[in-house]
């Protein structure tokens, strides 16, 4: 066994660990320590695939800003965990329902997985020869040549359900105080700021 499988299999166990600690830990907290310590360990798993590129994406992104997040939300709001909990006691059966017919339905689809025989010649005609370009530029030729419509096209549906989020949620109160800028620019000094002339002794 070389280092490389040894990598390998340290890895995947740390994954895996990982990943069933987050959903079975009590505190919220530890849980998005262990997120953090999934998301390294696939990290990992994507250098020894030779997709550094995408391993320093997933710490970057993923663990540099969605964990953080995830963990000062956690901290920040003052959330009843232990009444979320018992709420959620009375939905066990349901949820244990619907996890064993996923579970039946990945087993079904991994057991009738079959590879169409022209299934890596069609993938090599698409990417570029790794031989010969890393693979960090075949994936910016891939998005920002290739595919440069659709990719943009992902991101003006990104950008529409953000603004269908934003309109959704938002609400105008009455009873709360709003900056208008136009206001602001166009006030005059001269009418907004009046000098008082206060004599040494006099009150205002």
């Amino acid at each position: 066994m070389t280092v490389t499988d040894l990598a390998f299999y340290a890895f995947a166990l740390s994954a895996v660990t990982a990943g069933v600690l987050v959903t079975v830990s009590r505190n919220p907290v530890h849980s998005v320590l262990w997120l953090i310590l999934a998301f390294l360990s696939a990290s990992g798993l994507f250098v020894l695939l030779g997709a550094e590129f995408v391993a320093m994406l997933l710490i970057i992104v993923y663990v540099g800003a969605v964990a953080v997040l995830f963990v000062f939300v956690v901290m920040m709001l003052d959330v009843d965990f232990a009444e979320l909990k018992g709420e959620m006691s009375q939905y066990l059966p349901i949820g244990l329902l619907i996890g064993l017919v996923l579970l039946m339905q990945l087993g079904i689809g991994i057991g009738a997985w079959t590879t169409a025989e022209g299934a890596m010649g069609l993938r090599r005609a698409v990417a570029p020869d790794m031989a010969q370009v890393e693979n960090t530029r075949a994936i910016g030729l891939l998005l920002y040549d290739k595919y440069i419509m659709l990719f943009q096209l992902a991101g003006m549906i990104l950008l529409v359900a953000m603004i269908g989020a934003i309109v959704l949620t938002l609400r105008h109160r009455k009873d709360v105080k709003r900056q208008n800028v136009l206001h602001q620019m166009w006030r005059d000094p001269a009418q907004a700021m009046e000098l008082k002339d206060v004599k040494p002794g006099q009150g205002l």
